[in-house]
């Protein structure tokens, strides 16, 4: 679930694309969410100290294209970005994908989206008590 949705009941086709890398990581590494961004987590940290290829599932064997996997392993991490604004569209993860595109963007590092994001939109109420910052959330 994206972040968007999941804090703020936003829904968008970016929202499907968020979607669509978290089931790319899965596929890839053979392993579920389960909604705790443990993949996610494990993913960036493999893509970041350059072993992203232990991301993948200990079952596959065999010769197989390690530019396409890295490529895959890119991609999704990619479409999980936190803001919207930060992930591809739909038609770019297919292009990608394919390989017409040639020169990806470096993903940035999974966490809860810290500068004004569409999330924020839905913030009604801010105040300070003794220090500490309320801030009170619309529901859906």
């Amino acid at each position: 679930m994206s972040p968007e949705y999941a804090m703020g009941g936003k829904m968008s086709v970016k929202s499907d694309v968020y979607s669509f890398g978290v089931i790319l990581l899965e596929i890839l590494s053979g392993r579920r969410n389960n909604g705790n961004l443990v993949l996610l987590a494990d993913s960036w940290r493999l893509w970041q100290s350059g072993n992203a290829l232990k991301l993948l599932d200990e079952t596959v064997s065999g010769p197989f294209p390690v530019q396409e996997l890295l490529r895959c392993i890119q991609v999704g991490l990619l479409c999980v970005q936190d803001c919207p604004d930060d992930r591809p569209q739909m038609n770019s993860v297919l292009s990608m994908l394919s390989g017409e595109s040639t020169a990806l963007n470096e993903p940035k590092k999974p966490e809860v989206c810290t500068r004004i994001c569409p999330i924020q939109a839905h913030i009604s109420e801010s105040r300070s008590v003794m220090g500490i910052t309320i801030t009170d959330l619309e529901g859906r």
